[in-house]
């Protein structure tokens, strides 16, 4: 039964247990059962490695041998297949030297206090909607002794004049590329030389959140190491666009890395055996970095056909954002409810095993929700007239759950 059928019954028939769920607890449900429906779901657009289940992780490491040899050590504290990995990066961005880290969290204050050290500037710029201001419970200043500063609040990167006229001194200016929390946007290329001269200016030094810098290349027209090159130091993801098990990256100086290899290990995260996750990392570099163009290229032909699958359903209104995705991840905002999105989305795999909209939807006004769509390995099967099909039958299910939702506030306003 759907969520708006759910709240016509409550109120018809009420019981104490329904009513008595609070809203977390009906999110949690939601979210086992938009998750239950993208494992079984025949058409997807992207299918996350960890949605699998334990084989299907493991099958990862199918082939490892191919990409370290397995009969040597397993590494301990950071030695071995650890080591290999943090070369390989080193090498792929163009810096003297990487270390890994267990998380992206504890790589960029690691990164960031020790650039504060040699600064002597503990301040660091960055954007309103970057990850440690939304996503850490502001872990800079209350473990780091970091001073995070907003350059700006804009669904957009800073500009070279708001970072050169920024009111106050900063010793590092982070920058998040792409910027996820307003829609995975990148700057263009003359934008980004331009911030980082204008951080150069000010005598800061420059950090990337690279978290998904891999698949930015097609948007910049540039290859990893020549835009990692703009950057002091960078930071890198090995599970949000390549699919493994975890793991992070700092890339940068030698003296850098080799202080916050010292930092990793007081922060907790010099590990006794990582290899599962280096390999898994290994397995990303391989096999998915090569295809993340691939990806991005296809992700601007399902943004066109979502465009026009809506138009011709006639949704009165609707937005890509960007218009033309600058990576293979984008934004769609709808005018309507998200509950009820999130039921139409569900019942659309449910009943007919395409899933278009795997991911939760965000409450951004009255009446209006956005989400994100990633496009990856499982979305090249797609066409444009695939997509235009798939949103012909969620705009059916989406027009009946905004009816029941229309009959639950009717009756409810009856009622008072």
């Amino acid at each position: 039964m759907s969520d708006a059928a759910q709240q016509v019954e409550r109120h018809s028939d009420p019981t104490p247990d329904e009513d008595q769920i609070s809203d977390e607890e009906r999110r949690k449900r939601r979210r086992k059962r938009r998750i239950g429906a993208h494992r079984s779901a025949e058409r997807v657009l992207a299918r996350p490695g960890f949605l699998g289940t334990l084989r299907e992780r493991l099958a990862l490491l199918d082939g490892a041998q191919d990409l370290y040899d397995l009969d040597e050590p397993a590494d301990i504290y950071g030695n071995g297949v650890v080591e290999t990995l943090e070369e390989k990066v080193a090498g792929l961005l163009g810096k003297e030297a990487a270390a890994f880290f267990p998380t992206g969290t504890m790589a960029q204050q690691v990164a960031l206090r020790c650039w504060a050290g040699r600064t002597g500037n503990p301040t660091v710029a960055l954007h309103a909607l970057s990850h440690p201001e939304v996503h850490e419970r502001n872990a800079f200043s209350q473990v780091s002794g970091l001073r995070p500063v907003r350059v700006t609040s804009a669904p957009k990167l800073p500009t070279a004049d708001e970072v050169r006229d920024f009111e106050e001194p900063f010793g590092a200016l982070m920058l998040e590329l792409p910027l996820r929390d307003a829609g995975f946007v990148l700057p263009s290329w003359e934008e980004l030389t331009e911030v980082v001269a204008a951080a150069r200016e000010r005598d800061a030094v420059v950090h990337f959140d690279g978290a998904r810098l891999w698949e930015s290349t097609v948007h910049f027209g540039r290859p990893l190491d020549e835009i990692a090159d703009l950057a002091d130091s960078v930071y890198v993801s090995f599970y949000k666009s390549l699919d493994g098990f975890g793991g992070a990256a700092l890339a940068g100086p030698k003296t850098l890395v080799d202080e916050a290899k010292t930092w990793r290990h007081r922060y907790g995260g010099q590990i006794f055996q990582q290899f599962p996750t280096v390999l898994s990392a290994l397995a990303g570099l391989e096999r998915e970095l090569p295809r993340l163009p691939e990806y991005v290229a296809h992700a601007r032909v399902v943004a066109d056909a979502l465009r026009e699958g809506f138009a011709a359903a006639g949704v009165p209104w609707m937005r890509v954002h960007p218009e033309v995705p600058h990576t293979n991840e984008f934004q769609v905002w709808l005018p309507y409810d998200p509950d009820v999105l999130a039921e139409a989305a569900v019942r659309h795999a449910e009943e007919t095993g395409t899933l278009l909209f795997a991911d939760a939807w965000d409450r951004k006004g009255p009446g209006l929700a956005v989400t994100e769509v990633n496009v990856r390995a499982a979305g090249l099967e797609w066409t444009a007239d695939d997509v235009k099909t798939a949103v012909t039958e969620f705009v059916s299910r989406l027009t009946e759950e905004g009816g029941k939702a229309e009959a639950v506030r009717t009756e409810g306003a009856v009622s008072k």
